[in-house]
């Protein structure tokens, strides 16, 4: 049975990832115990990890013309993700996000949006999707065109955290963020269904500011929590566009968030169906 039509409208960057015993202090000095240079940016994970899941899906977002962007997109040409949406730009370099991870996989982040700066609203193209997603690493004007033109599911991840006009959360079926995330919306999220995750303690769903479900990850050992969040939201979204209901598809983002969790690097973490299935019959 073919998985649902998604259309994800997003950042792509390339993450420059140092691991350390520890994340440094304000002013402070320390030596990485490794690096890589790894695929990343909200939209491409969350690209990437739906289409491991079974989705079908089509990436709208920007790149600069430089070695970057080519490394950039090889975890969409992986995926076999649809890259009809990709522009490429020669005037901003591609994003790049500057990230620290500790042992514990705790970690920091610096965001250099470059390209994605010049994602515009006439570059977006929603038509056919069962299903859109969006975040908050693009102009409001591109994350504005994709709720207006959403026929289907239309999810928007309120990260990074920043003010959202409320005519846009207005637009939205489902809105996915943390507690930081939710506060600075600037405005009420509760009319649409709301998914607030709760990092171990794993996530809720609000409809109209009721609980409607509730669930905990699977226990893992921590190692890199950079992409738990675009593992999870892509999952919800995934599962939601399935049919299957609320409960369940809460189940599934939660397990998909963990077994990222579990996994160092962003796009390289981010489980298959047939991983998340088998973490939640263990």
């Amino acid at each position: 049975m073919p998985g649902p039509k998604l259309t994800v409208v997003g950042s792509c960057n390339l993450d420059l990832v140092a691991f350390c015993e520890r994340l440094p202090r304000a002013g402070e000095t320390l030596t990485a115990t490794d690096f890589e240079r790894v695929p990343g940016g909200k939209g491409a994970n969350q690209a990437v990890a739906a289409a491991r899941l079974g989705a079908d899906v089509r990436f709208v977002g920007c790149i600069g013309d430089d070695e970057h962007g080519r490394l950039a997109v090889a975890g969409l040409q992986e995926a076999g993700v649809d890259l009809g949406g990709l522009r490429r730009v020669d005037d901003e370099p591609t994003g790049i996000a500057l990230i620290v991870v500790s042992e514990g996989g705790d970690n920091q982040i610096v965001v250099v949006p470059g390209a994605n700066r010049r994602l515009r609203a006439e570059d977006v193209d929603t038509a056919g999707a069962d299903a859109v997603l969006t975040q908050l690493e693009i102009p409001l004007e591109a994350v504005a065109r994709a709720t207006e033109t959403a026929t289907g599911l239309t999810c928007l991840n309120a990260a990074p955290a920043r003010e959202v006009p409320a005519e846009i959360l207005a637009r939205c079926d489902l809105i996915v963020a943390n507690s930081f995330e939710l506060d600075a919306l600037g405005s009420s999220p509760l009319g649409p269904l709301f998914a607030l995750t709760l990092g171990a303690d794993g996530a809720l769903l609000l409809e109209g500011g009721e609980e409607v479900a509730r669930a905990t990850p699977p226990t893992v050992t921590a190692v890199d929590g950079t992409a738990a969040g675009d593992a999870f939201t892509a999952c919800l979204v995934v599962a939601l566009a399935e049919g299957r209901t609320r409960e369940e598809a809460l189940r599934r983002a939660c397990a998909a968030g963990a077994i990222a969790a579990s996994r160092p690097g962003a796009q390289p973490s981010l489980p298959t169906r047939s991983e998340v299935d088998a973490i939640l019959a263990a």
